[in-house]
């Protein structure tokens, strides 16, 4: 057990799957106290699990942008009718005069601010927030160059195109920190507007410089080349993959839909995930790519990935059988209650904080006993 936490970086898809886990669980929800308790959760492992590379240091930007998304939220039950949910006896927060929209269908604008419309709306943008929250403990916790070489062949281009599109938050927030850092160094000042200006610009030049050097090095590096794959192969990968994606779509919509029984939408996902795969693996043959040190799974990765799968499948199965408890009742405003199934997934959820090796950096590791300093008599 020692040797398998000695100081390492984990497998990049591993924390994805944490991660997905924990989103997927708190789409399940609209408690605020579940859905609280997933963002403790994921900010007690990021921290304990947080390297010292540049793109770690962006997880705080994405608590923000879930604090606005909870403010967005709010906002817009304000504006197009807080009124909409609950009880006509429910009590009104903030008398505010309707505005009625003179054609059909049209929603009703402002009206009285009730109790249940601003607990729903807050419980619904705090889901949405936490879905943001695991996303962004995952672009902390996982490199994304070591992400894009973990993607399988037939993936390659469309993994990259991944990568860039949830690293541009992270690159951001290193190319403003090392600005305003030579702004200090300098001795910039000025008015705010001043200021403002000189970090905007400077960020986004170094945004296109990091994207011409990316551009060059894939054009160096022969990206997009493929191999001579005859055209029967390429047909039957067209059909594995359109069919794949059918089954996907299929058994995902028959299980989110409560009216469709569950046995037709397992084998509908089952038999699409098997054509993907299958899809995929032929597809891989055309991609001429080799890998330097591919990174290797270990225990502390599928740790990592069970925590998961067991705070998603712990928060799907309290939703079938305890639903106020993943749902509660907003009209007329209750107080949550909570049940001893979903808190044990939350338990599950912080194993890898204990149970996965720290980054390299983040702790001292010494190989041998310390060193004693013999006195020399002078």
């Amino acid at each position: 057990m020692s040797t398998l936490l000695l100081p390492r970086t984990l497998h990049p898809l591993a924390w994805w799957a944490w991660a997905l886990g924990l989103a997927a669980a708190a789409a399940q929800t609209t408690n605020p106290l579940l859905l609280l308790a997933l963002v403790g959760v994921v900010g007690c492992v990021v921290l304990a699990r947080r390297g010292d590379a540049p793109y770690a240091r962006a997880f705080r930007w994405y608590l923000l942008a879930g604090l606005l998304v909870v403010v967005i939220r709010v906002v817009f039950r304000l504006l197009l009718g807080g009124g909409g949910v609950g009880s006509a006896g429910d009590p009104v927060l903030l008398p505010l005069p309707g505005v009625d929209l003179q054609w059909p269908g049209a929603p009703t604008l402002l009206g009285p601010l009730t109790s249940s419309a601003l607990l729903a709306s807050v419980s619904e943008g705090l889901r949405l927030a936490t879905m943001l929250v695991c996303v962004g403990a995952a672009n902390a916790l996982a490199d994304p160059r070591r992400l894009l070489k973990s993607m399988p062949p037939a993936l390659h281009e469309v993994g990259a195109a991944a990568v860039v599109a949830v690293s541009v938050l992270p690159q951001l927030a290193e190319s403003t920190a090392r600005v305003r850092a030579a702004r200090r160094l300098r001795g910039g000042g000025g008015g705010r507007r001043n200021r403002l200006r000189a970090v905007v610009v400077p960020v986004l030049e170094d945004a296109v410089d990091r994207s011409l050097a990316l551009a060059a090095s894939m054009d160096a590096r022969g990206y997009g080349r493929r191999a001579a794959v005859p055209s029967r192969i390429r047909a039957l990968v067209a059909g594995l993959l359109m069919g794949g994606l059918i089954g996907l779509l299929v058994g995902v919509y028959a299980l989110l839909d409560t009216s469709t029984p569950r046995w037709l939408g397992l084998p509908m996902l089952a038999a699409g995930v098997a054509a993907a795969v299958g899809g995929l693996t032929l597809a891989g043959r055309r991609v001429e790519r080799t890998r330097y040190r591919p990174d290797r799974w270990a225990p502390p990765e599928i740790c990592a990935v069970l925590a998961g799968v067991v705070v998603a499948v712990t928060f799907l199965v309290t939703s079938d059988v305890a639903p106020l408890v993943t749902t509660p009742v907003v009209s007329p405003p209750s107080w949550p209650t909570l049940s001893l199934l979903p808190l044990l997934g939350l338990l599950a959820a912080l194993a890898p904080a204990l149970l996965t090796p720290p980054p390299p950096g983040s702790v001292p590791h010494r190989l041998g006993p310390p060193l004693v300093r013999a006195r020399v008599p002078a």
